[in-house]
């Protein structure tokens, strides 16, 4: 039955990958079973046979979805079964889309889907990589048209050595968490998180992965050699088409020139319109087909863009190769925000919103590996309005959360530690104009808000986007793209960071691949942009403020031992519900005894932390405590001091002269000062009130005598009375039974 099975077992820096085609989904163009360790993946690429009328681009669909039960897990929720994807789901479905789409035939306009299931999870080994692999296996094998394989790879960078594919427990102790993707040839895609680290570690970890996965792809051509299935034809253009692309070339090159002088987007915009207009007019009267040109023209476009920079050394919007757009950095715009900053650069921003939250506000993540809590969040989100264009508004998409994590690994690594700063963050950006790099603008205008919120960051970060023409006869990096520019060229290289090193790193590359030496001038370029988009920045603010904002909560913490939580939380959480709700204030509280407080106003906050203090402290002799009293009784009165304990004072401790009456002196509900003067032997609290200036609180021990000489009958020992109002227990005696 399964005659066409085949397996390829690789050697991944120390580790076994084992991919298997054949057995699994059988009916699949390419599947490919992809195993390390005990995470499994199975991986499975479809191509349509033919193309849809009038489809003028590529529609590539890459799913990645993780199964429950690969943990051993049932997912959460009413309805017990996977539903949309998860934030991790969408962003290595992209990381999986970004390597392998360049590598299909320029015009290729086949529908292909991948899917990536993940079978089996060993909390050892991260399944994205295994599902990158797997993916370009698949391909590979399909007869699709596909220029690979590609393989990828994480690194790590611990005590200063580099790490292939750590685990993930290797990876908490990593300094840098860099997966990548490439081709034998070079990289096609970088997704990272550093804690500013330098340009040439950052390089050295790209040629460090790079040679990790050569045995990858030796691994997959070997396995294609047995089991790949004939390849699908590829057409080759027809004359029609070469002469169709001539012509267009001779009727709208030099106007297109023209209009590309235009430095103004929308401007820029109209007039290339009109050009495309007329060229489609020109070309209907003709007798030529106007649909089959759509892509045509934009390939005269990209010529015209390209061949420009590479002769001239100028841009667009007439800058050179090097030079970013105009800075503009504002903060405090929104006066109820905790932080808020509008970041202008060209015509590009971001209206960046910090919000502080409590321990109840923190995202609760089901994951494979196991649930976790997340307090700090970014969430992008890019409006059509910012670029002139009307669309519909709803649910992020796949490049929103991508943005808005790229943004997020950028700012994550320079958070103050939890134990400093026990806030939960919120960063909204939203993009209100758009050209060109709006996910770095959300990096600049992060850092500025969360600065203005008080959040003590190690150091402003910038981010900043670079650009790549490649051709046959040289290559120019560009500094701070434009929209155009991205669509146009080869290369989007976004590198983040502080004036000490780089936190964040992204590549995408629109061709088959690039050199480290087009990395290390993109590198080498973007530091200089970004010290001075820093420089602008600090213009606005260059550091944390000293507080939070007044419309922020005040997060004070205090410990109390761990015998105490469940004296504070109550009985059914009767204690804390009835803090809450009296002193206005949200209280966490951990396993570990720590309980943070907050609160808008240090009145409430305070009223809380001595309410909690007071049911977790002990009473120490010689303190002078405000009490209540909560009862009287012939022999004295109890009081309420210290939390929900009371103690006694006895008669004869009620005042300095003899008392006849306990009523005589106090009332219930009456406040008292009191001072603690001993326990019984059954560690009951004796209390004081005549050693305590009741109007000042002051001790006046010395001034009155430790002890007052007692009144007939007077005792320490409690009459009957007492043991039976205190409801204590006396052992009955064979007297006593008699009675």
């Amino acid at each position: 039955m399964f005659d066409k099975y085949f397996r390829k077992d690789i050697n991944w820096g120390g580790k076994t990958l084992t991919l298997e085609t054949g057995k699994v989904a059988r009916q699949a163009d390419g599947a490919v079973m992809a195993r390390l360790g005990d995470t499994i993946v199975l991986c499975t690429a479809v191509g349509a046979r033919s193309v849809k009328p009038g489809q003028d681009f590529f529609p590539l669909t890459v799913n990645y979805q993780e199964k429950a039960f690969a943990a051993g897990k049932i997912p959460g929720g009413f309805f017990k079964r996977e539903g949309r994807p998860s934030e991790n789901e969408t962003l290595v479905s992209r990381l999986i889309d970004r390597p392998i789409r360049p590598l299909f035939p320029d015009g290729f306009r086949n529908e292909i889907q991948v899917v990536a299931t993940v079978l089996s999870h060993d909390m050892e080994n991260d399944p994205d990589m295994v599902a990158l692999v797997g993916c370009s296996a698949a391909l590979t094998l399909s007869g699709i048209p596909f220029f690979g394989p590609v393989a990828g790879a994480r690194i790590g960078y611990i005590d200063g050595q580099y790490v292939l594919n750590p685990t993930i427990d290797q990876r908490k102790q990593s300094v840098l968490d860099l997966v990548m993707a490439g081709t034998a040839e070079g990289v096609l895609m970088v997704e990272s998180e550093a804690h500013e680290l330098g340009e040439d570690v950052m390089l050295g970890a790209l040629k460090f992965g790079h040679d990790g996965f050569q045995a990858v792809i030796q691994g997959i051509i070997e396995l294609a050699e047995v089991a790949a299935k004939e390849p699908w034809p590829v057409a080759e253009p027809s004359e029609a088409e070469v002469a169709l692309k001539t012509r267009i070339a001779e009727l709208g090159t030099a106007d297109m020139k023209q209009a590309y002088t235009e430095t103004q987007k929308l401007l820029r915009q109209e007039k290339v319109g009109a050009v495309k207009k007329a060229i489609a007019a020109k070309l209907t009267e003709e007798g030529h087909d106007a649909a089959a040109a759509k892509g045509l023209l934009k390939e005269l476009e990209a010529d015209v863009v390209r061949n420009a920079i590479l002769d001239t050394g100028l841009r667009i919007d007439g800058r050179d190769t090097k030079t970013v757009r105009p800075i503009v950095a504002e903060v405090g715009v929104l006066p109820r925000a905790h932080g808020s900053a509008l970041f202008t650069r060209g015509e590009t921003q971001a209206f960046c919103v910090a919000t502080l939250g409590t321990g109840q506000d923190e995202q609760i993540i089901d994951a494979l590996a196991g649930e976790y809590r997340e307090d700090f969040m970014l969430h992008y989100n890019f409006p059509p309005y910012s670029v002139n264009e009307t669309g519909r508004m709803g649910s992020p998409g796949r490049r929103e959360v991508g943005h808005g994590k790229l943004a997020w690994r950028a700012i994550h690594p320079l958070l103050p530690e939890k134990e400093k700063f026990p806030y939960t963050i919120r960063v909204v950006s939203e993009i209100t104009e758009s050209n060109g790099s709006s996910s770095m603008a959300t990096v600049c205008g992060t850092s500025l808000s969360l600065m203005d919120a008080g959040v003590p960051l190690k150091r402003p970060c910038a981010g900043i986007a670079m650009g790549l023409i490649k051709e046959d006869r040289g290559f120019a990096v560009l500094s701070d793209i434009l929209g155009d520019e991205d669509h146009l060229g080869d290369m989007d290289f976004k590198v983040a960071g502080t004036e000490k090193g780089i936190t964040s790193l992204q590549m995408d590359i629109k061709i088959t691949s690039i050199t480290f030496e087009i990395m290390q001038v993109a590198l080498a370029q973007a530091k200089d942009g970004r010290l001075h988009i820093l420089g602008e920045m600090a213009k606005g603010l260059s550091g944390a403020r000293t507080d939070v904002a007044e419309t922020a909560p005040r997060i004070t913490v205090i410990n109390v031992p761990k015998d105490k939580i469940r004296d504070v939380i109550g009985s059914g959480g009767k204690v804390i519900r009835e803090i809450t709700e009296q002193t206005g204030c949200k209280i966490d509280i951990e396993d570990d005894g720590t309980i943070k407080v907050a609160a808008t106003s240090v009145e409430q906050a305070q009223k809380a932390i001595d309410w909690i203090r007071g049911i977790v402290a002990e009473p120490e002799i010689g303190v002078i405590y405000n009490g209540k009293v909560v009862k009287t009784a012939e022999f004295g009165a109890f009081v309420n001091f210290l939390g929900a304990k009371d103690g006694l004072v006895h008669i004869s401790e009620l005042a300095n002269e003899r008392v006849n009456k306990t009523s005589d002196v106090v009332k219930d509900g009456d406040q008292v000062k009191v001072k603690v003067i001993g326990f019984d032997e059954r560690g009951k609290v004796k209390l004081s009130m005549r050693v305590v200036d009741q109007a000042t609180g002051a001790d006046i021990t010395e001034q009155v005598g430790a002890k007052r000489p007692r009144a007939d009958g007077e005792g320490d020992r409690p009459e009957r009375g007492e043991r039976r109002d205190r409801g204590e227990r006396r052992d009955r005696g064979p007297r006593d039974a008699a009675e």
